[in-house]
């Protein structure tokens, strides 16, 4: 089942959606502001988000850039009453993959989720191999040659990142900024690569996340 985060401080919208797109057979996240929002898209492992603009504290815009920058590849549809032509494009150019202006009809609405997610999924690979490792987005399974491998949903969003870009070295600025956002400090990613190798290595298999001294990780082969 595919899981949805809609973040919309409009209780109405939020459980109308809910009630819509769970009958569609969706799981449904909600949140009511910007920053709850942002912990569930951390947590949750969405496969599409549903963004409000106008919200007190953290607007959509802002969070949209935040989650543009933890996750460039979950498909983000802005839903708003702002119909200005310099808003719409403000969102698209920040990186909205579509912008719908309420009020808006639920059948138009669940047609444009429902190309989103079509595209992402011809867009993006469900599965990700390299050396013996093999990761499958859609059931969230990993492995090390046989062995199944249990990730948080950081984990895994980590170790996709270094299999999006095998053999790149990424620092830990990149790490931080697409994995966790701008509201953790640098040190959680040496935290969470070190917890990551010891279940990669957790049967005596060789290292594939190697520390580059004073410039980042990379993903490779000894």
């Amino acid at each position: 089942m595919q899981r949805i985060l809609v973040i919309d401080d409009d209780s109405a919208i939020t459980s109308l959606l809910k009630r819509g797109l769970s009958y569609e057979g969706f799981v449904v996240d909600t949140a009511s502001s910007g920053r709850e929002g942002l912990t569930l898209a951390r947590e949750s492992s969405s496969d599409l988000v549903i963004l409000d603009v106008m919200m007190p504290g953290l607007n959509g815009f802002e969070v949209l850039r935040r989650l543009r920058t933890a996750d460039e590849h979950v498909p983000v549809l802005m839903l708003t009453a702002k119909d200005a032509p310099a808003d719409q494009v403000e969102g698209l150019e920040l990186g909205a993959d579509d912008y719908v202006i309420k009020p808006f009809r639920f059948d138009v609405l669940l047609a444009r989720i429902r190309s989103l997610l079509r595209r992402q999924r011809i867009d993006h690979p469900a599965v990700f191999r390299f050396a013996d490792l093999h990761l499958e987005t859609s059931s969230h399974l990993v492995q090390r040659g046989q062995r199944d491998i249990a990730l948080t949903s950081v984990e895994f969003k980590l170790l996709q990142e270094f299999l999006l870009h095998p053999r790149q070295v990424l620092s830990k600025a990149i790490l931080l900024d697409r994995v966790w956002g701008y509201d953790f400090d640098a040190n959680v990613v040496e935290v969470y690569v070190k917890q990551l190798r010891q279940k990669l290595e957790a049967a005596g298999e060789p290292r594939l996340i190697h520390t580059i001294r004073n410039v980042g990780y990379v993903l490779r082969e000894q």
